[in-house]
């Protein structure tokens, strides 16, 4: 059989043949893509938060200028005056201040946290922060270290009596989402103190939340139990715990003294910070985007929760300067007291069902701002499946932007919002590195990234828009 070639120019031309047969589909794929005016509108968002965002700038005022701000202080205060200031500047239809009396927890005078004698170091200090809402006091005490509030009941009073208590579990690393790691191993803090007190432990020492290996002890609230003696509680840095640790298998004891001065004050009146855009077709519907204004008294709480605060008051400006008149009311809070008490959050649901608010969505920031990745939705059984159906339709938008909706999880203010019984969001960015600085001194605003920041604003800014013209 003769070998059949083709010449040069017909190789040519047979080239640019399949080239344009093969790619022809795609180019029309793309050119629909582009013209279609909801993914116009999205890249017009995301263009204006990038070249013209205001987020960043808030944030570095509110991190610097007012500084770390737990509900009942001044800083608090000072907070909520500013953040109104600013949603007066934009020209919304409504903004103003939600009443809430929230607890007033002050720290006192640094802690003082020292191993005392050991054989191989001497006496030396632990890094360590009291936990919100411990009582102060004056301990000396021998160590028993145990890796989980489990373990507390074979001790019994026998063991516990008279003791230190050290919880020393770490967080899982295993765990790709640090939040599945943090939920495994936060109850030692939450309830450790109460449930040692039960067997007559005088303090407790708890290993910080944190993945990282440093000396930046964590801070966070507990829940005593009134049956039970309230005793001092304090975090420590999770260097601290591994120092501590080693002396006692060591040494076969250890011995700490504890001094802390903290203590809490009579409620303070205060407020939740709200803004809205007024809906021109179904006001009645809101759809609120938000995060909580408060932060414990270390670092600047820039991205627990200076970051969502202010990108939250980015997307009612976003929606503003892009030229969206909503369909529904786009309404932003600013919920106090979540770190230490959820007064903010209760009181908002309290007053929207007093009112017969009907919530189509909530979406609050509270995971920091880093890299988005993504939503997450929960709600009330009764109508969560039929809402997450129809929302799943609109993640395709998101696809360009590396963006994915996942179901479970909202955020701690807007989950007293459930028995309204709308659609309940968290916004996801990457949470490889925010435990991190949860709740620690290096909170601070040289923390967070201008780019991925703003990225979350238009990205929270993209999912209103959509749930606005589309409803559920």
């Amino acid at each position: 059989m003769k070998n059949f070639r083709l010449s040069g120019t017909y190789r040519c031309f047979w080239l640019l043949t399949l080239i344009v047969f093969f790619t022809h589909p795609v180019e029309n794929a793309a050119q629909t893509a582009a013209q279609d005016p909801d993914a116009l509108f999205l890249d017009k968002i995301y263009d204006q938060a990038l070249t013209d965002g205001r987020c960043y700038k808030w944030l570095e005022h509110l991190s610097l200028k007012i500084g770390h701000r737990i509900s009942g202080s001044p800083a608090a205060e000072k907070a909520v005056n500013w953040t109104r200031s600013v949603l007066d500047t934009m020209g919304f239809d409504s903004v103003w201040l939600q009443p809430c009396m929230v607890p007033h927890w002050v720290r006192g005078q640094a802690e003082q946290v020292r191993v005392l004698g050991s054989r191989r170091y001497g006496t030396f200090p632990l890094a360590a922060l009291a936990l919100g809402g411990s009582v102060g006091g004056n301990v000396k005490a021998e160590v028993v270290e145990v890796t989980g509030i489990e373990q507390l009941e074979a001790l019994g009073t026998k063991g516990l009596r008279g003791k230190i208590v050290f919880f020393n579990r770490p967080m899982d690393p295993t765990q790709i989402r640090t939040f599945d790691a943090y939920r495994l191993a936060v109850d030692q803090r939450v309830a450790g103190a109460a449930q040692a007190a039960k067997y007559g432990a005088v303090a407790v020492l708890v290993r910080s939340m944190s993945l990282r290996l440093d000396n930046f002890p964590h801070t966070g609230s507990l829940h005593y139990d009134t049956a039970y003696a309230k005793i001092p509680a304090a975090a420590i840095s999770t260097m601290a715990a591994e120092k501590l640790s080693e002396v006692l298998k060591t040494d076969g004891r250890a011995t700490v003294s504890l001094r802390m001065n903290c203590r809490t004050l009579p409620d303070v009146l205060s407020y939740n910070v709200i803004g809205e855009i007024r809906g021109s077709e179904r006001p009645q519907e809101l759809i609120l985007v938000g995060g909580h204004l408060d932060s414990w008294d270390v670092g600047h709480g820039a991205h627990d929760d200076g970051a969502g605060t202010m990108q939250s008051m980015e997307v009612l400006r976003l929606l503003r300067k892009c030229g969206y008149q909503p369909r529904r009311t786009i309404r932003c809070v600013l919920f106090m007291n979540e770190e230490n008490g959820l007064r903010g959050g209760k009181k908002y649901a309290e007053e929207a069902a007093r009112k017969g608010e009907f919530h189509l969505a909530a979406i609050e920031s509270d995971a920091g701002g880093f890299t988005p990745r993504g939503f997450s939705f929960e709600g009330d059984s009764s109508v969560f499946a039929a809402f997450f159906e129809k929302v799943q339709a609109l993640e395709t938008f998101f696809k360009p932007y590396g963006l994915q909706f996942v179901k479970g999880g909202s955020g701690a203010d807007i989950g007293p919002l459930r028995d309204l019984k709308g659609l309940l969001s968290g916004y996801m960015p990457d949470s490889q590195r925010y435990f991190d600085y949860h709740h620690t001194a290096d909170d601070t605003f040289d923390k967070v990234n201008k780019r991925e920041l703003e990225l979350g604003a238009a990205s929270m800014t993209a999912l209103v828009y959509l749930l606005d013209k589309y409803g559920l």
